[in-house]
């Protein structure tokens, strides 16, 4: 598996760098690409869930 490089926008992303999987910027969990839900279009974040986005948050 490969690890993708996208850019985040709202609603949609786009890929720069085509691969499999992107990595949770809290977990370290790989995401695969189609299963990616959540992101921050500020911080050019990807996360495995909400629990990933409440702790980011939670801690910021």
């Amino acid at each position: 598996m490969i690890e993708a490089k996208l850019k985040y926008n709202q609603g949609f992303f786009e890929i720069i760098i085509e691969g499999d999987y992107v990595l949770c910027a809290v977990s370290g969990k790989k995401i695969l690409i189609k299963d990616l839900k959540y992101w921050n279009v500020e911080l050019q974040e990807a996360y495995f869930s909400p629990f990933e986005v409440a702790k980011k948050f939670r801690n910021v």
